[in-house]
């Protein structure tokens, strides 16, 4: 039997028996693909999970996937219900910048995704402000075991499962956030941030030392050829994108930078930096995890202080600084601003101190 191990919020999985034979005329067949059309609502992915772990039989001995079914097979098969597609409130405590009937403004801390989606049902900003605006019961979106996958992924993508988010932030980026407390506001806030009537500043800590005290990279964003859960500057298919950065202090072997998004493209900052071979510190996915091969960093005076770097800190250095939109009641303009957290703040003073050891 697979482990039955389970989310303490969800129900424990159901173990969903079936008993079945194979009726005469059947002309033989893979089991698993036997098993997928025969069964409703069972993937043939989800069959083969169940013959893998040992849980399908025929005349009573372990099947494989590849066994063929005769009429007059008796098969015995066990398939682990999933559990529904819901929205769990949680007591989960949230930094609250600003509160209104109409907006919440809250700190979102690097760790914490913004909704539920594939591996992440629960713990994410959306069970902790549905519990802190009262509501305790589980609002089921699907029963997922009358989901296909291709169904499932489309409903995890859809906007049933983020109410109230109009924009959001990756899971490791820290920083301001702004959701909406009712439809209309929802509404309001979406148009203004496809609008690009939203101001939106970060704070970065980049590889290397940036030459130019400014700059604009304008550079369309796609989804990479090389991983579909990944993105990358694409010539031919990729979205518009622009990123305008500053510099704020240059280290021996990093920059700080302060950065602008004029769109909102998913993983826009992270990108356009790796693109200008200045990944952000720590961005495993963009090549700012491992120390970098760039010009200057790879050198034996410097490796002791890049590979220190590398260990400080084990998500993107990106912080989501300045948030700045118009209030979808009243218009009034509101900007709303969060410091470095701790672990940033800890990567800047390190920063610091290897201008001094440049210096020395």
């Amino acid at each position: 039997m697979p482990s039955t191990a389970h989310d303490p919020n969800y129900p424990p999985l159901q173990e969903q028996r079936i008993e079945l034979v194979v009726p005469p005329g059947q002309k033989p067949m893979r089991l698993d693909v036997y098993l997928a059309n025969t069964i409703s609502h069972a993937t043939r992915t989800r069959i083969q999970e169940a013959i893998e772990a040992g849980m399908v039989t025929i005349e009573g001995r372990r099947a494989k996937a590849s066994s063929k079914v005769q009429p007059g097979d008796r098969i015995t098969c066990c398939i682990l219900r999933r559990p529904p597609i819901e929205l769990v409130p949680e007591p989960i405590p949230l930094d609250i910048l600003y509160e209104d009937e109409d907006v919440l403004v809250v700190n979102k801390p690097a760790g914490m995704v913004v909704h539920p989606a594939h591996g992440n049902r629960t713990g994410t900003l959306v069970n902790a402000v549905l519990y802190h605006l009262g509501v305790r019961e589980r609002i089921t979106i699907a029963d997922e075991d009358d989901l296909d996958e291709e169904t499932e992924s489309l409903v995890l993508a859809s906007a049933a499962v983020r109410p109230g988010i109009v924009h959001r932030l990756d899971k490791d980026t820290s920083g301001v956030l702004v959701v909406a407390k009712h439809e209309r506001a929802s509404e309001v806030l979406s148009r203004q941030f496809a609008e690009r009537r939203v101001h939106r500043i970060y704070h970065g800590f980049v590889w290397g030392i940036l030459p130019d005290d400014s700059g604009t990279i304008d550079a369309p964003i796609g989804r990479s050829p090389r991983d579909r859960k990944l993105f990358s500057v694409l010539e031919r298919g990729g979205k518009h994108a622009v990123t305008t950065y500053r510099v704020l202090e240059r280290y021996a072997i990093a920059t700080r930078i302060e950065l602008k998004l004029h769109t909102g493209r998913t993983h826009q900052i992270r990108v356009h930096m790796a693109y200008i071979r200045h990944p952000l510190i720590g961005d495993a996915a963009y090549g700012g995890a491992a120390v970098p091969s760039i010009a200057g960093l790879t050198s034996p005076r410097l490796r002791p202080l890049v590979n220190a770097c590398a260990q400080l800190i084990k998500r993107q250095a990106l912080h989501a600084s300045v948030l700045g939109f118009f209030h979808p009641r009243s218009g009034m303009y509101m900007e709303f601003c969060s410091p470095l957290p701790d672990d940033l703040e800890r990567l800047r003073l390190f920063l610091e101190r290897t201008k001094e050891a440049d210096a020395s």
